[in-house]
């Protein structure tokens, strides 16, 4: 593609009062507003002061801000421009929302959280969000380390993270969520919370984990709910809260000599290849040969623990062959190697099911991916109090983006958070005036989204659907 004309026979002017570049923030907050944004945050979180005045409002922007993309507290500025203020009420300056922030304590924070597990309650009656739960929904806990620089933001500490599979020490704050997916269904967040950035993974999770299950009960998964975790979240009080909320686990094990010696005890004949990148279907054995195989054991952990502590559950184990990389070509093994990966779990499923659904844990990495591409991107404020409450309400945004895109169009549902802006939110318009007071949006004649476009506003500023 290139100019139709030279760039010297070309104007550009800011002045047209009737344009607007994020259209779709209209049909997305008509839906925020039924699913009851304001209502729920002007209920729940108080902060105190002058700052904290009017705290649905400014919530409601700040959630809008994240939506069309913004990712620090100036780019909130976005939503003031052309005929924004024709289109929406109560708009905020970006330094109000950035007074306001600072204003919260930890408690306000916390009440922001519950303020977030209802919004998203609502929205799962408003939009499809979690199609399937009735009879499986997975949680996944996971925590990631956010880097921020700078001697002055609280909380922020020296902690691990994986970088390009290579385990760096980073200074940062930990953030900690749970997702909520199911295998019809992308992720959606059903709590987040804030750390300082030494914080071990485990902290705070037991009480999160039960949170997570209880807003997946309340937005529809009624059927069973496997809750995964990696190693670092493995440990008898985690386990014994997902089990209090009525859920099963799944948690990578780590192989110290108790699960080394549950290994060493599995017949040689209970390994079964399973179907891997590599695998071959063999016609004379009628199976997969792979150099991947599952098999499982009882297993019971916490030994050391008091009686009402300890788990015995399935311990499925994945092995792979360890080839030697520095080995000549054509050269044999004189006798296979393992590498071994151990999955504790309560899960009813069969072997090959169960160990499978444990790797889809990978799943809470997208949201991670989406996060960092958006409201994420940094942690704006220097008090730990504000940045925790950017997490949450960027959880509030994310899942406001996954519900309209689930409105949208099936393909739209399962897409990354930016496919969603850049297709439904960042669209631009012509505002119009007609008589009594009605507006028309005049949006890009041939747009290539154009009927999921309408898909959103037809659901989201339609009539209400009838309550079921």
């Amino acid at each position: 593609m290139q100019l139709s004309h030279s760039p010297g026979r070309t104007r550009a002017s800011f002045d047209d009062p009737n344009l607007v570049s994020h259209a779709g923030l209209v049909p997305v907050m008509t839906l925020a507003a039924r699913a009851g944004l304001h209502d729920l945050a002007a209920e729940h979180v108080r902060p105190g002061g002058d700052c904290g005045a009017n705290p649905g409002l400014k919530i409601g922007c700040l959630v809008a801000g994240m939506a069309a993309g913004a990712d620090s507290i100036d780019d909130m500025g976005l939503l003031r421009h052309g005929a924004m203020g024709t289109l929406f009420a109560g708009v905020r300056a970006p330094s109000t929302l950035g007074s306001f922030l600072r204003s919260f304590t930890w408690g306000n924070v916390r009440q922001a959280e519950k303020a977030g597990r209802e919004f998203l309650t609502r929205l799962a009656r408003q939009a499809p969000l979690l199609p399937g739960g009735d009879v499986l929904a997975f949680v996944d806990i996971d925590s990631t380390q956010k880097r921020v620089y700078g001697h002055r933001k609280q909380g922020a500490k020296f902690g691990h993270t994986k970088i390009q599979g290579k385990s760096l020490l980073i200074r940062g704050l930990n953030a900690l969520a749970a997702t909520v997916s199911t295998p019809l269904s992308a992720p959606v967040v059903a709590a987040a919370r804030l750390r300082g950035g030494n914080a071990a993974s485990s902290r705070g999770a037991a009480g999160l984990a039960a949170e997570a299950v209880g807003t997946a009960r309340a937005c529809g998964a009624t059927g069973t709910i496997v809750v995964r975790m990696d190693s670092g979240f493995y440990g008898a009080v985690m386990l014994a809260s997902v089990r209090r909320a009525g859920a099963r686990f799944s948690v990578t094990a780590p192989v110290n000599a108790s699960v080394q010696a549950a290994i060493a005890g599995i017949p040689e004949g209970a390994w079964q290849a399973v179907r891997y990148p590599r695998a071959v279907w063999d016609d004379q054995l009628g199976c997969w040969v792979s150099d991947a195989e599952v098999a499982e054991t009882t297993y019971t952990a916490f030994t050391s623990k008091r009686k009402d502590l300890q788990v015995t559950a399935r311990l499925i184990v994945r092995r792979v062959r360890d080839l030697n990389p520095r080995a000549a070509p054509g050269q044999g093994e004189l006798f296979p190697a393992w590498r071994y990966h151990a999955v504790f779990t309560d899960s009813s499923f069969e072997l090959v099911q169960a160990e499978a659904q444990h790797r889809g844990h990978a799943i809470v990495e997208q949201v991670f991916a989406d996060w960092n591409d958006g409201p994420l991107a940094h942690l704006p404020s220097g008090r730990f109090a504000a940045n925790a409450a950017w997490l949450v309400i960027a959880a509030m945004a994310f899942n406001l983006v996954r519900a309209a895109g689930a409105l949208a169009s099936l393909p739209l549902a399962r897409a990354r958070a930016a496919t969603v802006r850049a297709a439904l939110v960042n669209v631009a318009a012509r505002t119009a005036r007609h008589g009594r007071g009605r507006l028309t949006l005049h949006l890009p004649q041939g747009w290539h989204r154009e009927r999921e476009w309408l898909n959103l506003w037809e659901a989201a500023c339609g009539p209400p659907a009838p309550a079921a």
